[in-house]
């Protein structure tokens, strides 16, 4: 006598949910007719509510790689994700993506009903914008390469006051001669401007619209792509060590033996 699902509504374990939900996606054709099956329907509920726990509970955004690891074996993430968010479109609070991390966040519309509770955030310098700019825009960029984009020295301050900010991070070495370090930008930095990923960065005509690039530009002028996995060295970098963490001042240096 096969198991049957009790009308009563009685949550599924998560024995249960990992049986339903493997035989539900074993089989690729079956992906797409899942939710007509009543305990399959169950199941992904289950592990939406579960989910919802689990970033409502965290004070930073989740990313879908610690969900999997806590949700029922062969849950499709991504599936349950745009689920969860299509539910809180239109609430008070909305789910969103940064990257590949999820957060919950104040309705964009209702922002002003928090503006006595905001703290007032020091205002970067014009030098500091420009460095932020090229930084998200042109990473991996080494201090070198933003001076000769910017066209004067770029100071130490500068850097030191975008990297406190948490918006911009050591990423690692470029494979050059004297490895100069190269930056890039945080998952805080896409969470404080609102950006899902880096491609969702303003485009030439965007920038024209806004006024901050002039409607004459210099013929063959282009914009730069960003990468779309920020967090993965390309080719020309290697990543950081315990030693260039310690010159980074990042690291505590190690005690050497008495």
């Amino acid at each position: 006598m096969t198991d049957q699902i009790d009308e009563g509504g009685d949550a599924l374990g998560i024995g249960d949910l990992n049986q339903v939900l493997d035989e539900a996606f074993d089989a690729p054709d079956r992906r797409d007719t899942v939710c007509d099956n009543p305990a399959t329907r169950m199941a992904l509920a289950e592990a939406a509510r579960m989910a919802e726990a689990l970033v409502f509970a965290s004070a930073e955004p989740v990313t879908e790689k610690a969900l999997a690891e806590r949700l029922p074996d062969g849950i499709d993430v991504s599936l349950v994700m745009a689920q969860l968010q299509e539910t809180y479109e239109a609430r008070g609070v909305n789910l969103v993506r940064i990257d590949s991390s999820w957060a919950f966040r104040t309705a964009s519309d209702l922002s002003f009903l928090l503006s006595r509770e905001q703290i007032q955030q020091r205002k970067l310098s014009r030098a500091a914008l420009e460095v932020l700019a090229i930084i998200a825009y042109h990473q991996p960029v080494t201090r070198a390469e933003m001076e000769e984009i910017r066209g004067v020295e770029t100071s130490k301050g500068t850097l030191d006051v975008l990297l406190e900010s948490g918006w911009v991070k050591h990423r690692g070495r470029r494979k050059t001669p004297g490895r100069p370090v190269t930056y890039g930008t945080t998952l805080a930095f896409l969470d404080h401007f609102g950006l899902s990923e880096l491609r969702d960065l303003p485009g030439m005509e965007e920038l024209k619209a806004a006024g901050l690039l002039s409607a004459r530009l210099p013929s063959g002028f282009a914009m730069p792509n960003p990468s779309a996995d920020p967090d993965t060295l390309s080719e020309d970098e290697e990543p950081l060590t315990d030693i260039d963490l310690e010159e980074l001042g990042l690291l505590t240096p190690k005690a050497g033996n008495d």
